[in-house]
């Protein structure tokens, strides 16, 4: 059975940049309803139930016949790593991890703006993500409604969620302002480190 994961942060420990209210409906609504829809779809089929979420969804990416189970899937990985990207308390970014992001995107500022460009180029729902290749290079994809990077053999670092019910209640249809928010007083850059370190 799929559970919904507890919230690393108090409800309104984001405040001003996300509010209660957004995490209520984001959290408790949304996540929660994918969840539920993952249990009903699984009920059946033990041989899914016993598997981890990653492996999951690697299974169930481009299967037409589990599109429905890959959609639900990703989405609960996808909400639970958004969670786990953010910080109430601002974090100072280590100097090893800004050295890797130099090395990749010649500054921070640089990476800023091409992970805000990214999110931006999302038409529609979906996510911006900084990933790591095979090769251990740092890159900035987005993906479109639950689609992830696990299903393109690429290893998550840090994501944004950028379907409207993330921000659209704090930001209307300002998702620029809203990405640059979090990654100007957000970034749980320790998450980071420790993804990039897998």
């Amino acid at each position: 059975m799929w559970l919904l994961k507890k919230l690393p942060f108090e409800k309104n420990s984001l405040e001003p940049i996300i509010s209660e209210k957004t995490i209520d409906f984001h959290y408790g609504k949304h996540h929660q309803t994918y969840v539920n829809k993952l249990n009903d779809l699984t009920k059946e089929k033990p041989e899914l139930n016993s598997l981890i979420l990653e492996d999951l969804i690697k299974k169930s990416a481009n299967n037409d016949e589990l599109k429905a189970i890959f959609n639900n899937a990703a989405q609960v990985f996808n909400h639970d790593f958004f969670w786990q990207s953010l910080s109430p308390e601002k974090k100072e970014i280590s100097s090893k991890l800004l050295a890797k992001i130099e090395e990749d995107f010649t500054s921070l500022e640089n990476f800023k703006e091409e992970f805000i460009q990214s999110a931006l180029a999302q038409f529609g729902s979906g996510w911006a993500w900084l990933v790591k290749n095979k090769e251990n290079k740092l890159g900035i994809i987005k993906t479109a409604n639950a689609d992830n990077p696990l299903s393109k053999d690429l290893t998550p670092l840090f994501a944004i969620d950028v379907w409207e019910h993330a921000y659209y209640l704090d930001y209307q249809n300002k998702r620029a302002e809203f990405v640059e928010a979090i990654l100007d007083n957000l970034v749980n850059w320790d998450f980071v480190e420790k993804n990039l370190e897998k």
